[in-house]
C-alpha cells in the first residue's frame, strides 16, 4: 500500500513538472513578443498594437513624436534583443540606430521595462526608453555642422575667395513682442534699403524664437548710420559671422559667382545633395564646382531641456571643401577693376600669359552690369582683328613691304566703306602693309579681299587661337569668323565687322599668339587639361614679320600713347568697330597689346575709338603692371 501512493505522489510530481515546462502557450504571455511589437511601433510611430502601463498608446505617440521631432527626416531602426524575466517584470534591450552620416551612424541601447498585468505585458513608457540619458522633458535635436567651404586660391597662393567677417542684421522674435514685430520689420527695412512689405511678412510669420534676417554687410562696410540706428529698434539684432567672399563685392563678381542659401528648384533637382537651409554656390565658379568646394557637413545630436540647455550626444565631424586653383591675379585684378570704376559704358580688361595661357585678370566694368563680357561677352572686335586679316594675307603672297591703296573710301556691292574720323592724312594712297596695319586703313584691307580664299580668315585667325571653341571649365567665348556670304560681308570681315565677333578674352589669345609664335589657349584653372587646337602652326617667319608689323602700329601708328612705357618693347594693335543702336550708328573702342610675358585686351562698349578711349586704359594697366 505504502509503494503504491509513493508511486501515485511521483506521478502527480511528473505530471506538475511537465505542466510548468511544456507548451509556451500554457505558459502564459511572451515577453519577447511584446518587445518586438513595441520596437516596430518606434521605427513606424503606429503604437496602437503596443499595450502601456500609465498612458494609452495615443498619448505614447503624442509624447514619442515630441521627443524624436528635431532629428528631422533622419528616421531611426530599432530591434529588440535580450529579454530577461523576474517573475512579472521583464527587461528587453532595444538597440538603435540612426543613420546620421553614411559612414557613422548613431548606435546605442536602450532598455524598456515590460509589466505583466491580467496576463499581457504592458510597456512601461519612459523617454530613457528613446535615449537612456534624457530626462521627463528632454528632446533631441539633430544640427547640421556646415563643413567649412574650399577657398578659392589664385596666383602666388593668395586666397582670393576665403572665410571674411560680417554682421548679419535682422529682428529676432524672441526679443520683441508679436503685436510689435511687424513695425520693428518695418523700420528695420527702411533703415538698410531693403522692400518692406516682403521682410515684414517674413518676420510676421517666423516662429516666436526665429531670427529673420535682413541684410548681410561686410563687418567693416556697415553704413555708420545702420550701426548707430538699428539699435533704436526693438528686437533688431546684429550677429558676427564669416562667409566665404573675395576681397571687395565686385572683386571678379560675374566669374566667381555667389553663395547662399539653396534655393526650392535646388532642392527639388538633387533632394538627397540639398536640404532647404543649405549653403552652397548659387552662380559662377562658385556653382560650378560646388561639389568640390562645399565639402562634407557634419553633425550633432543634443539632448534639450525644458529650460533650452544643450547636452552633446553624438557628433559626426565634417571634411571641409577642396580649394579650387585659379590663374588669376588678385593684385593686378583689383588694378584692373579700380582702372574700369569710372567707365560709364560696359567695359573689360583680360590680361594673360603668353608662356603659359594663364589668365591674370579678366575684370568687367560696373557698366557691364554684373554681366561676364570679359570671357564670354560677343563683339565685333573691328580693327584689333586685323591682325588675323595681315596673317591671311601674308599666307597669300603679301609681304609687308607690299604696296596697297589706301584711299579714303571703298565700295563693294554698293556699300561705302571708309576709314575711321581721325585717320592720318599723310597715310593715304598707295602705302606699305605694315603701313596700314599700324594706321589701320580699313580700305586698305578691304581691297586685298580677291587675294584670299573662303577659309583663309578663319583658318588665320584659328592659327592666333580665335574662333575654335574648347571647354576650359567656365563661361568662354573665342569668337567665331563665319564663312562671307557675299562680297561685302567678305569685305566687313577682313577689318573685323561683318560675321567677326568675339570676347575680349579671345583678343587677348589673339595679341599673345603672336607674342608667343604659337596658338596659345588660355587657361584660368589649372586643373581642367585642354588639348590646342588642330590648326596650321603659325611659322618663325610669320610670327616675326606680325610681331615687327605690331610694333610698327605703337612706333609709327595709332598705338603711339604706348611708346613710353618701361620695359620691353609693346605690340599692340586698335580697332574700331560700328553697331546700331536705337537708330544710330556707335562705335566699340577696343585695343590689344603684349609686353614681354603679358597680353592684355581693353573693351568698352560705347567709345570715340580704340586708340582714344581704350588705349589710355591699357596704357594704364601696363604701367600698373610693371
Amino acid at each position: 500500500m505504502r509503494s503504491r501512493l509513493a508511486g501515485l505522489t511521483a506521478l502527480v510530481l511528473l505530471l506538475a513538472a511537465c505542466d510548468s515546462s511544456g507548451d509556451p502557450a500554457d505558459r502564459g504571455p511572451d515577453p519577447d513578443a511584446a518587445a518586438q511589437a513595441l520596437a516596430d511601433g518606434l521605427v513606424s510611430g503606429d503604437l496602437a498594437d503596443v499595450p502601456f502601463t500609465q498612458a494609452t498608446s495615443a498619448e505614447v505617440k503624442a509624447e514619442l513624436g515630441e521627443v524624436v521631432k528635431g532629428m528631422g527626416e533622419v528616421e531611426p531602426t530599432v530591434e529588440a534583443g535580450d529579454v530577461t524575466t523576474d517573475g512579472d517584470t521583464a527587461t528587453a534591450t532595444l538597440s538603435w540606430t540612426w543613420p546620421i552620416a553614411a559612414d557613422r551612424p548613431w548606435t546605442y541601447d536602450s532598455e524598456a521595462t515590460l509589466s505583466r498585468v491580467d496576463d499581457e505585458w504592458q510597456v512601461v513608457w519612459t523617454r530613457e526608453l528613446v535615449e537612456p540619458s534624457l530626462g521627463a522633458s528632454t528632446t533631441l535635436d539633430l544640427t547640421p555642422v556646415r563643413a567649412a567651404r574650399g577657398d578659392i586660391v589664385g596666383a602666388r597662393g593668395l586666397k582670393i575667395v576665403t572665410p571674411r567677417d560680417v554682421v548679419r542684421l535682422g529682428i529676432d522674435r524672441g526679443q520683441v513682442p508679436a503685436a510689435q514685430a511687424g513695425a520693428s520689420a518695418r523700420s528695420l527695412a527702411r533703415l538698410v534699403g531693403i522692400d518692406v512689405a516682403p521682410f515684414v511678412k517674413q518676420v510676421r510669420g517666423a516662429g516666436a524664437l526665429a531670427f529673420v534676417e535682413a541684410i548681410v554687410y561686410r563687418a567693416d562696410q556697415v553704413p555708420p548710420r545702420v550701426g548707430s540706428g538699428y539699435e533704436q529698434i526693438p528686437g533688431a539684432r546684429a550677429l558676427g559671422d564669416d562667409v566665404p567672399l573675395a576681397p571687395s563685392r565686385e572683386f571678379a563678381a560675374p566669374i566667381l559667382g555667389t553663395v547662399g542659401e539653396v534655393t526650392a528648384e535646388m532642392v527639388a533637382e538633387d533632394p538627397e545633395r540639398y536640404q532647404p537651409g543649405d549653403q552652397a554656390g548659387l552662380s559662377g565658379l562658385q556653382s560650378r564646382y560646388d561639389e568640390q568646394l562645399q565639402g562634407m557637413p557634419g553633425a550633432v545630436v543634443n539632448a534639450v531641456g525644458s529650460d533650452g540647455k544643450e547636452r552633446e550626444l553624438f557628433r559626426v565631424d565634417g571634411a571641409p571643401g577642396r580649394p579650387l586653383e585659379l590663374t588669376m591675379d588678385l593684385d593686378l585684378q583689383v588694378e584692373a577693376e579700380l582702372l574700369l570704376r569710372d567707365v560709364g559704358p560696359s567695359s573689360a580688361i583680360v590680361a594673360l600669359r603668353p608662356s603659359n595661357g594663364d589668365i591674370l585678370v579678366a575684370a568687367n566694368g560696373p557698366g557691364t552690369g554684373g554681366q561676364n563680357i570679359a570671357t564670354f561677352g560677343q563683339f565685333a572686335p573691328g580693327s584689333t582683328f586685323k591682325t588675323a586679316s595681315t596673317l591671311a594675307l601674308l599666307r597669300a603672297g603679301v609681304t609687308p613691304d607690299t604696296p596697297v591703296p589706301c584711299t579714303t573710301t571703298l565700295t563693294v556691292d554698293g556699300k561705302r566703306f571708309k576709314n575711321y574720323s581721325d585717320y592720318p592724312a599723310s597715310a593715304v594712297g598707295r602705302i606699305p602693309l605694315r603701313t596700314a596695319l599700324a594706321n589701320s586703313c580699313n580700305t586698305a584691307f578691304i581691297s586685298q579681299a580677291p587675294k584670299l580664299g573662303e577659309l583663309d580668315l578663319f583658318e588665320a585667325a584659328a592659327s592666333l587661337g580665335m574662333g575654335i571653341d574648347h571647354d576650359l571649365g567656365f563661361p568662354a567665348y573665342f569668337g567665331q569668323v563665319e564663312p562671307a556670304a557675299s562680297r561685302t560681308e567678305k569685305a566687313a570681315n577682313l577689318i573685323g565687322q561683318g560675321r567677326v565677333l568675339a570676347s575680349p578674352m579671345a583678343m587677348a589669345t589673339v595679341v599673345a599668339s603672336v607674342q608667343q609664335g604659337s596658338v596659345v589657349v588660355p587657361r584660368l584653372l589649372p586643373s581642367v587639361e585642354v588639348t590646342p587646337p588642330d590648326v596650321e602652326p603659325l611659322t618663325a617667319g610669320e610670327a616675326r614679320e606680325l610681331k615687327a608689323m605690331m610694333r610698327g602700329v605703337v612706333t609709327d601708328g595709332s598705338g603711339a600713347g604706348l611708346q613710353d612705357v618701361p620695359g620691353p618693347e609693346v605690340i599692340a594693335k586698335t580697332g574700331t568697330a560700328e553697331f546700331e543702336r536705337g537708330g544710330r550708328v556707335e562705335t566699340h573702342a577696343w585695343m590689344i597689346a603684349a609686353q614681354g610675358d603679358l597680353a592684355v585686351a581693353v573693351f568698352v562698349e560705347l567709345g570715340a575709338s580704340g586708340s582714344r578711349t581704350a588705349g589710355p586704359i591699357l596704357e594704364a594697366f601696363l604701367r600698373k603692371a610693371r
